[in-house]
């Protein structure tokens, strides 16, 4: 019996992603300090009005959030300009790959 090969997909609290094995259950954490983390990160919120899957972050880790989303931005832009101006293959190709980079940076919470 062959089975599927699952999908690359992101730790729960960091955001890195990760691919499961063959076999089992799919993981939700990439490493123990991430599951460790997201413990402490529910038992900081048990018992407040704040919901349980809430995120609370730090003004740096917010501030550096902030600065992967202006940076996936201004690739975006840079590759919109580059098709409008009629950029070779290379090129986009070069601009496309950095918005994929930038893209997976900013979906990480942490």
């Amino acid at each position: 019996m062959t089975r599927a090969t699952r999908r690359p997909y992101a730790c729960a609290w960091c955001g890195r992603e990760m691919t499961d094995s063959e076999t089992g259950r799919r993981r939700k954490y990439c490493r123990q300090s991430c599951r460790q983390r997201a413990y402490e990160q529910r038992n900081a919120v048990a018992g407040t009005s704040l919901a349980e899957d809430s995120v609370i972050l730090s003004a740096q880790e917010a501030q550096d959030m902030l600065d992967r989303l202006f940076m996936l931005r201004c690739a975006a832009e840079d590759l919109a300009t580059a098709i409008t101006e009629g950029a070779d293959r290379d090129e986009l190709s070069g601009l496309s790959d950095e918005l994929l980079v930038l893209a997976r940076d900013a979906e990480r919470m942490r």
